[in-house]
């Protein structure tokens, strides 16, 4: 017999909430971003649990050994050595000699990278060219379902930056700020904020989730402090009225001014009694919802009668549909 479990109910609302948030948690600065780094290389030291031939692998050895002043005439072979791609992100205004951590996953037949040394790996971005170069002793990690994953591993600072991205940050006359969840109400919001801490018309939303801000002259090459300054301005974000629901954890997290209306409901062999009262038969009566009623008063209702995961979302998309409940409803 399968037992549903009561819906957890987490309502979050702006107006409710009255917390303010920081710029910075809102939104990001164009330029200011990790960018992906990707590189082929070879592990060795294998204890018999690498690649054991392939072309890609045999071909790989063969450069090598030539690199090393050697010419072997035939393919090598070997179970001990498997080829990989290694990643790894270069961090926004990363420096010549930064270490970087980078991530070495097999794409052989190797059974375990566990034991295993990456030879240096020039590492190159979405331009071709090469921003770092990696090598080092492979971490294997953590459990996974109870075993290792043991055909992808780490190497803590394994990696170092060889060139760096060019970016005259602190010569910039605008900057522009994207928001990441986009909202027309916390764009203007933001903008608005803005205006009022730099005394002037520098910020200008221009949709939904784009703000630019002109860097005001007492600001020139010092665009790194107004940054930090920006950053720490609070704004109260909105928040589009929302219901998701996992049916899989019996999770509904219900956001933003979700609004419920004078409505009714009843689903199958449930009432749900609001008022006190019966009908003339001494049945349990049918009751209105009074639109002072919150989400989570109805939640609770529901769970108190029993109500699995299946009713309830069956119940809030009547609801929806009959426009007593004012909420997009996103099942995950």
């Amino acid at each position: 017999m399968i037992r549903f479990l009561p819906f957890l109910l987490l309502t979050f609302t702006a107006t409710g909430f009255a917390n303010s948030s920081r710029i910075k948690d809102l939104v990001t600065v164009k330029g200011v971003r990790e960018n992906p780094l990707i590189g082929y290389g070879l592990v060795i030291g294998l204890n018999g649990t690498g690649d054991g031939g392939g072309e890609i692998t045999n071909t790989s050895l063969k450069k090598m050994f030539q690199t090393l002043g050697l010419n072997p005439q035939k393919e090598v072979t070997s179970k001990n050595v498997a080829a990989v791609i290694v990643t790894a992100k270069l961090p926004a205004f990363g420096r010549v000699g930064q270490r970087l951590d980078v991530t070495v996953s097999s794409i052989g037949d190797a059974g375990s990278l566990a034991g295993g040394t990456l030879l240096v790996t020039p590492l190159k971005g979405g331009d071709g060219q090469i921003y770092a170069v990696s090598n080092g002793p492979l971490s294997i990690g953590g459990l996974e379902n109870g075993k290792k994953m043991a055909t992808t591993a780490r190497i803590p600072d394994g990696g170092t930056i060889e060139k760096e991205l060019e970016v005259a940050f602190n010569e910039k006359k605008a900057i522009r700020m994207a928001l990441n969840n986009p909202d027309f109400t916390t764009a203007a919001r933001i903008e608005r904020t803005i205006n009022q801490e730099l005394g002037g018309k520098y910020a200008t939303a221009s949709d939904a989730t784009t703000i630019d801000v002109i860097i005001p002259s007492y600001y020139e090459r010092k665009v790194v402090e107004l940054l930090a300054n920006i950053e720490n301005y609070k704004v109260v974000s909105d928040v589009a009225a929302r219901i998701v629901i996992n049916e899989r954890t019996g999770t509904l997290v219900a956001g933003g001014d979700i609004v419920l209306k004078k409505s009714a409901v009843s689903h199958g062999d449930l009432v749900l009694e609001v008022k006190g009262g019966s009908d003339e038969s001494g049945k349990k009566a049918f009751h209105v919802i009074e639109q002072s009623t919150t989400i989570n008063d109805l939640v609770k209702a529901l769970n108190a009668l029993g109500t699995t995961p299946e009713d309830l979302i069956s119940i809030f998309q009547a609801l929806k549909h009959n426009g007593s409940l004012v909420a997009e409803i996103e099942l995950i």
